[in-house]
């Protein structure tokens, strides 16, 4: 599976924000689906992009997107 994750490169991020997201992320995803790679790039909208997976495989990575995103605090700081 191929998750790619596109965020608005006007949106301010802190420094080593990308960094920490896609190891946090990439983790959870590792954790849950066995083959998964995920890209993570600035671009002019945000998106996500779920390849060779089943169709609720696209739900659980929204979710644990939702999660990692929602739980920043924990592993950013």
């Amino acid at each position: 599976m191929r998750v790619e994750l596109t965020i608005d490169r006007t949106k301010k991020l802190p420094d080593g924000a990308l960094p920490a997201l896609e190891k946090e992320f990439s983790k959870r995803l590792e954790s849950r689906f066995s083959e998964c790679s995920l890209i993570i790039r600035r671009a002019g909208s945000d998106g996500l992009s779920v390849s060779g997976a089943e169709k609720n495989d696209k739900k659980d990575v929204e979710q644990i997107l939702q999660e990692t995103w929602e739980s920043a605090e924990d592993w950013f700081y």
